[in-house]
């Protein structure tokens, strides 16, 4: 079954943590993607609060590798400015005994370094994640990629 963007945000937090455990880790993404904060899933109220997040809070990421190995940026304001940068590598996950792409802050700023992101590849250029503070899990959120000959995510083709 190919999940979309429509499926994950339709989904109950039960539905989205069975998507999540079914799923693998995936390849390392690249490049950029747009993000959807998934707070109160399967919602009206998620639709709501997660357009208002992505229009003025958080867009997306942006993954990128050099010598050092892959990280990322997190697209933030109206502006996608790429602040807060994390390492990008596959680990165990910490929601249940298999593998997940982990976005790790720890050695980031001040500010983020209580966070750690893991996401899983759900379908084609679709990643589900979810955001732990500590070691509590505190939201989900999904990222989208575009495919080679698909226009950017959140864009319309002529």
């Amino acid at each position: 079954m190919t999940i979309t963007a429509t499926d994950l945000r339709s989904r109950s937090r039960d539905a989205l943590d069975e998507i999540f455990r079914a799923s693998p880790a995936g390849p390392l993404p690249t490049g950029r993607s747009r993000g959807t904060a998934l707070v109160f899933p399967g919602s009206l109220a998620d639709r709501i609060v997660g357009g208002l997040i992505r229009l003025l809070v958080w867009r997306g990421k942006m993954f990128r590798s050099d010598e050092t190995g892959t990280y990322l940026k997190n697209l933030i304001s109206p502006l996608s400015l790429e602040l807060f940068r994390a390492q990008v590598y596959e680990d165990d996950s910490w929601f249940d005994d298999g593998r997940a792409i982990v976005l790790d802050y720890s050695k980031s700023s001040f500010l983020v370094r209580m966070i750690r992101d893991e996401i899983r590849s759900v379908g084609d250029g679709m990643y589900l994640g979810q955001v732990f503070l500590g070691r509590k899990r505190v939201i989900l959120f999904m990222l989208e990629f575009p495919s080679p000959g698909r226009a950017r995510p959140g864009t319309v083709e002529a």
